[in-house]
């Protein structure tokens, strides 16, 4: 019995993370990366300490997410209080949580047709 959630063919999935990256749509991308339903871009990070509001703005080109989730790599780290200001200054959910949680919980709100978007450290 195949249980993948059934997203639609024109979104990003993200089918595989690990090795300093993610596949998504079969597109290998190595890196951090930014991703919305639309579209995948990197993201310039070096470590998810040095998230800013600048650099998640691609995230918020488009239609205003619903949630937010930040991927901070193999071990969980909060949100600095910067981050989560920013955050309720434009009213969007956040959730911080390990890369691997970050990119199974981004599919299946994805598969529930919500408007999720995703800043990934790569694992």
């Amino acid at each position: 019995m195949d249980i993948t959630p059934l997203v639609p063919k024109d979104k990003q999935v993200i089918t595989h993370y690990g090795n300093g990256g993610f596949v998504i749509n079969g597109v290998a991308h190595k890196d951090n990366i930014l991703i919305t339903p639309d579209g995948v871009a990197p993201w310039p990070v070096t470590g998810a300490g040095d998230a800013a509001p600048e650099s998640l703005a691609p995230l918020f080109a488009g239609e205003l997410p619903e949630i937010v989730l930040i991927g901070v790599g193999a071990k969980f780290m909060p949100l600095t209080a910067g981050l989560r200001a920013f955050f309720r200054e434009k009213n969007v959910a956040v959730d911080t949580m390990d890369t691997g949680a970050a990119c199974r919980t981004y599919t299946v709100l994805l598969a529930e047709g919500r408007l999720v978007v995703a800043a990934l450290i790569a694992i």
